[in-house]
């Protein structure tokens, strides 16, 4: 019976070595509040999800970007740093070998003579990781390696989303200019009409200095634009770690493609509690709560006693030629036992310590998860209410279009005055920029909600 109640306090006294530690508690929902109109299936990006704009300039900007980004890089030699540390964890634990080589000699005055001293003394120590210190120290290294790998798949994605942006923002901006440049054209000619028609009677003043204005509206936004587009080639070029001058004419030959190609894109979100193994905040969140669950068990196995096993061995002698005879063997081995008694509570503070950084850590991966699912919500909302926006804006430029065409008839006419065609054209010229900025923006919404679901992670 009393051999069963020392196995019991064995057992008590390991579990002990493995501290007790509140688990996440997440709130999974079954769907997307805003999911309608979305496949539930799992969720269906691929590892190159930028590739379904069917964009090739898109996809060489991205590509190279992943190849070229210094960022990028620091980060993937983040993982190899810690794969090193955890080999120099594992190492820290094992026998630690070590060897003595010396020669003395020493003169004694008395009897004229020098004593001479020959050793070659090898020796072994090991502390034994009896109470899991071991474990938790391999643990927390390993954790630190899975932070660093969602880490840089985390850099890699906001890279590829970010990329991804700026093009469709470069898009933008060009197509801006060109209705710029093109309501310049067309207000230029008006003017020359309004000119003429003053001249022989048919305007007025008035009339000539309001399409000159419309004329000086139209030129004020060319330089804006062109500002604009430079700005974004020159943010292409930092993502990209080329030069500036490498991007003179990218995005030329699609600016009206982003329009005209536009399609509703058909992405699976698949269910909320897939984020948790995707997105790579989440997972790095995860990983440090691992981390510091690690370092609590380290702390508590600091608190545990430690033992030491020391081997020494060789030979001694004071004639090299006895070096490596039997006579000058020794061997040395020594057991030790170490156990703290009192430091005045630090250890014990040190796993209080431990223990609270844990607690965050766990309160910022509930907190990540909550977060994903809102950037998803607001990707979704994004998305949906768009669509609608995109078909109504479109109808309108259509309309605007054929505003101006009539109104302008009418004017030429003499049926209608010249203030309206001030109107239509300001409205046709706002409406299309509005257009243009929503096609945009939507693809920027594809990319948000590709970004907010993980990617292709």
């Amino acid at each position: 019976m009393r051999s069963y109640t020392y196995i019991i306090i064995i057992v008590l006294f390991f579990a002990a070595c493995n501290p007790r530690l509140s688990q996440p508690q997440l709130s999974t929902k079954r769907d997307y509040i805003f999911g309608e109109g979305f496949a539930t299936d799992s969720i269906s990006i691929g590892s190159k999800w930028w590739q379904m704009f069917g964009d090739t300039t898109l996809n060489r900007l991205v590509d190279r970007a992943l190849a070229q980004n210094r960022t990028l890089r620091i980060t993937a030699l983040r993982i190899e740093e810690a794969r090193h540390n955890l080999i120099a964890t594992r190492a820290t634990y094992l026998p630690s070998f070590s060897g003595e080589v010396s020669a003395e000699g020493k003169y004694e005055s008395a009897t004229d003579n020098i004593a001479q001293t020959f050793k070659i003394l090898p020796s072994a120590s090991w502390e034994l990781p009896l109470f899991g210190s071991l474990r938790h120290a391999t643990a927390g290294a390993k954790a630190a390696i899975g932070y660093e790998v969602w880490q840089y798949r985390g850099v890699k994605l906001a890279l590829e989303a970010e990329v991804a942006t700026t093009y469709f923002t470069l898009l933008q901006y060009r197509q801006d200019l060109n209705i710029a440049r093109r309501s310049s054209e067309l207000r230029r000619e008006m003017v020359g009409l309004v000119d003429s028609l003053y001249r022989y009677g048919f305007a007025s003043g008035v009339n000539l200095e309001q399409a000159q204005s419309l004329l000086y509206t139209s030129e004020a936004d060319i330089p804006l634009y062109e500002k604009a587009v430079a700005q974004t080639l020159l943010s292409l070029a930092t993502l990209t770690g080329d030069k500036p001058e490498a991007f003179i004419n990218i995005g030329i030959e699609g600016e009206r493609a982003i329009t005209n190609s536009y399609r509703p894109y058909d992405i699976a979100i698949g269910v909320p509690s897939d984020i948790l193994h995707r997105r790579p905040d989440v997972m790095s969140a995860y990983y440090t709560m691992q981390q510091r669950a690690a370092a609590v068990g380290l702390a508590r196995s600091a608190r545990l006693p430690s033992i030491t096993i020391s081997l020494s061995g060789g030979s001694a002698t004071n004639k090299i030629g006895e070096l490596f005879s039997s006579k000058g063997w020794v061997a040395d081995a020594l057991a030790s036992l170490a156990q703290p008694i009192y430091n005045f509570g630090g250890l014990r503070r040190r796993e209080l310590a431990a223990r609270e950084a844990y607690k965050q850590s766990l309160l910022a991966y509930e907190q990540s998860y909550i977060e994903a699912l809102n950037d998803v919500e607001s990707a979704l909302v994004a998305i949906t209410t768009s669509r609608n926006e995109l078909l109504r804006y479109a109808e309108l430029v259509e309309s605007y279009r054929n505003i101006a065409i009539k109104t302008y008839a009418l004017y030429r006419s003499g049926l209608s005055g010249y203030l309206d065609v001030i109107d239509a054209e300001r409205s046709l010229y706002t409406s299309q920029m509005q257009a243009e900025n929503l096609v945009a923006q939507q693809y920027i919404n594809y990319i948000t909600l590709c970004k907010a679901l993980g990617g292709g992670n």
